[in-house]
C-alpha cells in the first residue's frame, strides 16, 4: 500500500536522494546538472540586515528568496546581495540569472539591478499577485 507523507523540511538524507536522482536523471539524458545550492547571508554589527538563496543547475543560476529586514532596506543591501550571486558564479560556465516575484513585491527593483522580464503571468482575480519572471544574462 502506497503511503504518502507531508514532511517539514528536507534532511540530509532526502536531499542526498534528490541529488543522486536529479543528476542521474540528467546524465541519462547527457546533460550535466551540477545542482549546487548557495546562501549568502549580509551581516551589519553581527546582526542579519539580508538573506539571498539558491541554486545553480545546468547552464544558469536561479534566485529562490531574497530577504532584507525592513529596517534596513534602502541601503542597497539587496543589490549587494545580488552583486555577491554574479560575482560568485561569474566564473562558472553559466549563462545567465533567473529569479521570480510578484506584482506587489519587487519587479522594479529586479529591473534596477539590471534583469530582464521574461514572462509576465497576469493574475486576472488580484493583479498583485501577477508573477514576473527575470532573466540577466552574464
Amino acid at each position: 500500500m502506497l503511503n504518502i507523507a507531508y514532511v517539514e523540511s528536507i534532511d540530509e538524507e532526502l536531499g542526498k536522494i534528490i541529488g543522486v536522482e536529479f543528476n542521474k536523471f540528467a546524465d541519462q539524458n547527457g546533460i550535466n546538472c551540477n545542482y549546487v545550492p548557495f546562501t549568502f547571508v549580509a551581516k551589519e554589527n553581527s546582526e542579519i540586515t539580508g538573506i539571498i538563496t539558491g541554486h545553480s543547475y545546468y547552464n544558469e543560476v536561479h534566485i529562490t528568496d531574497l530577504i532584507v529586514y525592513e529596517q534596513h532596506r534602502n541601503k542597497h543591501i539587496g543589490s549587494k546581495l545580488i552583486e555577491t550571486v554574479e560575482s560568485h558564479h561569474k566564473q562558472g560556465n553559466f549563462e545567465n540569472i533567473t529569479v521570480s516575484t510578484y506584482h506587489f513585491q519587487a519587479p522594479d527593483f529586479y529591473k534596477k539591478c539590471g534583469f530582464q522580464i521574461e514572462f509576465i503571468r497576469e493574475n486576472k482575480e488580484n493583479p498583485k499577485l501577477s508573477k514576473y519572471f527575470f532573466i540577466k544574462y552574464f
